[in-house]
């Protein structure tokens, strides 16, 4: 996920080849400053090295900011020692902000939006995320993987759209309709359902989302676009 402003781009998690990806997006490299790691698994930090060794060989000099658990960070930086990064000729500050495992932790903000981190229920220690614009523009929240829990319902409350896991019901993970459930609690305004199974079909993912939740729902898809300016 990115989030683009004025300042720069802030990406949450990082897996895949982001610099093809941001790319793809229309987004450049060198204007990522910012990365919030929700948690350790290798579908949301897979992609940290090499977005790192891409600004690096690129040329960066200007410091880079990594936000996350003490659980994924210093997983992070073992992972990056293993590639010997602390010997990469003229490599760029990079600078650990270590969260606490507390609710409505302030992660970061600009001028733009404030940005807001909660501890969910998954197999590591892991975030949800909370962005909100100061400019009375709408609230999106990330639930990232988590089964359900009061936590991320009390992080959700109230958005005007919220991004929640459907991979299915199981220990750290949730089913469409628990996401549903989740956003009904909330009183979100919108739903949409992300990390779901591409094996499933998804009229019935937004089925079951819909027997618990009566608002707008949708799949999240690749590359689509959210504001938070108001209509």
């Amino acid at each position: 996920m990115a989030i683009v402003g004025e300042p720069g781009v802030i990406l949450i998690d990082c897996v895949s080849t982001p610099a093809v990806r941001l790319a793809k997006a229309g987004l450049a490299l060198e204007d990522v400053n910012d990365l919030i790691l929700t948690h350790f698994h290798p579908d949301h930090v897979s992609g940290v090295p090499l977005l790192l060794m891409n600004m690096w060989i690129m040329g960066r000099r200007k410091s880079m900011r990594v936000y996350g658990l003490h659980h994924c960070l210093k997983r992070l930086e073992d992972m990056m020692g293993s590639y010997h990064w602390e010997n990469w000729p003229g490599f760029f500050p990079v600078a650990f902000h270590r969260l606490p495992e507390t609710e409505r932790v302030l992660v970061l903000e600009n001028d733009d939006i404030r940005i807001l981190s909660s501890p969910v229920r998954h197999l590591v220690p892991t975030i949800g995320i909370r962005i909100e614009s100061k400019e009375d523009g709408p609230t999106i929240v990330y639930s990232s993987d988590t089964e359900p829990c009061p936590s991320a319902i009390r992080l959700a409350a109230g958005a005007d759209v919220l991004l929640h896991e459907a991979t299915g019901a199981s220990v750290g993970h949730s089913s469409a309709r628990q996401a549903g459930e989740v956003a009904r609690q909330a009183e979100v305004g919108r739903l949409l359902l992300i990390h779901y199974s591409p094996f499933e079909p998804g009229e019935t993912l937004l089925a079951e989302a819909g027997e618990s939740f009566q608002g707008e729902l949708a799949l999240a898809q690749d590359f689509m676009r959210l504001s938070l300016a108001r209509a």
